[in-house]
């Protein structure tokens, strides 16, 4: 295996300065020179990891940085049992006392976490009071 190197003296220095060493001696990715142990590897990676962790942690709170504290004011409810034929409309119809009926629909469905607008005979809903 041959080395070539080209040296570069300094006027102002006698020590030699290395300009260009190619061949095919020692090439190594770690231009340190710093070999870490498998412990050495795992104690990295758990560092940036907590430090990930943290960073997205504070980021998390910065986020709902911007939210109410605020409690919503308490709605009164009635307990209503769907009688066979009933539908959300006609059970918001009835109720709405000329009100909006479709934003009632809705507030019926979100109060009884419905997926759906089918209701079944018996079953019992909370119909907010406005």
């Amino acid at each position: 295996m041959s080395t070539v190197s080209l040296n570069a003296y300094s006027t102002h220095a006698t020590k030699a300065q290395t300009l260009i060493n190619q061949g095919f001696q020692g090439s190594s990715t770690n231009p340190s020179g710093v070999h870490l142990t498998r412990r050495g590897r795992l104690a990295r990676t758990l560092l940036v990891l907590s430090l990930a962790v943290v960073l997205a942690s504070v980021f998390g709170l910065k986020a709902g940085a911007g939210t109410p504290n605020e409690v919503g004011t308490p709605t009164a409810f009635i307990q209503v049992t769907v009688a066979p034929g009933d539908t959300l409309w006609s059970l918001a119809t009835r109720l709405a006392d000329g009100g909006d009926v479709r934003s009632l629909v809705d507030e019926i469905a979100s109060v009884n976490s419905l997926a759906s607008a089918e209701v079944q005979a018996g079953q019992k809903l909370r119909i907010p009071l406005h």
